[in-house]
């Protein structure tokens, strides 16, 4: 009797790019980009079998890679049964489409492959809306050489989102669908925005977490605030943005908002989707740009992460830089400036530190202070418990001595009171 294995077979894939020698190495395709390539397919579900790197000075209009390339990525299909060619870079339509036909498998590009992975990742409403709005604008212009990749699969990697219905066939269809999203998250948009304005009326300080993905940004909302957001060591685990409350030690109240992790070569399409995600980190009185510094290339992720936050416009805000996993570094690190902090969320090693930074950065810092306050005046005592935070409350002959911590405000109206 044979026994049917319930096991998904993993598509096999190749992975392709061409290495332009560019001094913006971030933009390029190099052994890290293709690293993280990797990670991308395995983290939609594919297995890498094999990987071709072009070195030239420039692509080819029509087909990307040179002819000679292709042929010997044509030879490594039928030898090492590859269902699936990945590259490393945004195919313009026209490449699709040759590389496509020329190959006779899947081939997709690194957009195409994030866009799954977030189709993959989404769980609200309003995240479902953003992947499956970024997915028609990407493919729109690439309908006839999607319709060649489409031909030959029956699901897997790049066929998550809103199917293959109608795509190849009525335009008119898919534009009537991206204005329809396009109403709905901005309908979502303007009740977070009533959100985000009940938030500042009732003095809530916004603190935005960013950073690279699979930076630790869920492990470090998670060890602040006993969150128990998904957490995983891949990239994309978590893309609907989480927030929770916090209190500072002075009273005043946080609320974190973690947002999408970033990565190099990030779909333009994505970002403009996700803007509406985005805008917790514009709308932030304070950044928290969490960094994995066990990464070798967390420099070149720190400039990415920056990039689109001016994209954004959101490189004006105060930022804290968190150098997170700092457990896995043997070596000593340098402090670089007073808001650097250096923590392992996953350890909960120097988050006291951190929650002082963030204390001293966020708006409305208050400050200790001792007062006696006269019983004529026991009104006052009143509001001051309803407002700041009182450490101490003592009653003499005289009137009640308070210590507390006031903003501010408070603390010079109350200058000819302190003892």
């Amino acid at each position: 009797m044979e026994i049917k294995s319930n096991e998904i077979k993993k598509e096999r894939v190749l992975l392709a790019g061409v290495h332009l020698g560019l001094k913006n190495i971030i933009e390029d395709t190099t052994e890290e980009s293709i690293k993280e390539l990797y990670e991308l397919v395995k983290t939609a579900g594919g297995e890498v079998v094999a990987q071709v790197i072009q070195n030239k000075s420039e692509l080819e209009s029509g087909t990307y890679m040179g002819e000679g390339k292709l042929e010997e990525i044509r030879m490594s299909i039928d030898e090492l049964s590859i269902d699936c060619v990945v590259f490393d870079d945004e195919l313009s339509p026209i490449q699709l489409r040759n590389i496509s036909e020329l190959l006779g498998v899947k081939v997709l590009d690194r957009s195409m492959l994030i866009l799954d992975i977030f189709a993959m990742r989404a769980k609200s409403g309003e995240g479902k809306i953003q992947v499956e709005l970024a997915q028609l604008k990407y493919r729109l212009p690439r309908l006839r050489g999607l319709g060649v990749v489409m031909s030959r699969t029956g699901g897997g990697i790049g066929t998550r989102g809103p199917g293959e219905t109608k795509l190849e066939t009525d335009r008119r269809h898919i534009h009537r669908r991206i204005q329809a999203l396009t109403e709905e998250l901005s309908e979502l948009g303007k009740h977070r925005e009533l959100l985000r304005s009940r938030r500042k009326k009732d003095g809530v300080i916004s603190v935005a977490l960013v950073g690279y993905t699979n930076a630790g940004k869920s492990t470090l909302l998670n060890a602040l605030t006993d969150a128990n957001v998904f957490a995983e060591d891949k990239l994309f685990a978590t893309l609907d943005p989480t927030s929770r409350a916090l209190e500072l030690e002075d009273g005043r109240k946080i609320l974190l908002v973690d947002t999408v992790g970033f990565i190099r070569k990030l779909p333009h399409h994505l970002v403009e989707a996700f803007k509406s995600t985005l805008e917790e980190a514009v709308v932030a009185d304070v950044l928290l740009h969490v960094v994995d510094i066990s990464n070798p290339e967390y420099e070149n992720q720190i400039i990415v992460v920056d990039e689109v936050l001016a994209d954004i416009g959101a490189d004006n805000k105060p930022k804290i830089t968190v150098y997170n996993k700092c457990d896995k570094r043997e070596d000593e690190i340098i402090k670089s400036s007073v808001s650097d902090v250096f923590i392992s969320a996953k350890k909960k090693e120097g988050l006291d530190e951190l929650m002082r930074v963030i204390g001293d950065t966020a708006p409305g810092k208050k400050q200790k202070m001792k007062i006696l306050v006269p019983y004529s005046e026991g009104s006052l005592v009143s509001e001051l418990h309803n407002t700041q935070k009182v450490l101490s409350e003592e009653y003499t002959q005289e009137g009640t001595v308070l210590v507390l911590l006031a903003d501010s405000i408070t603390y010079n109206k109350l200058r000819n009171y302190i003892i």
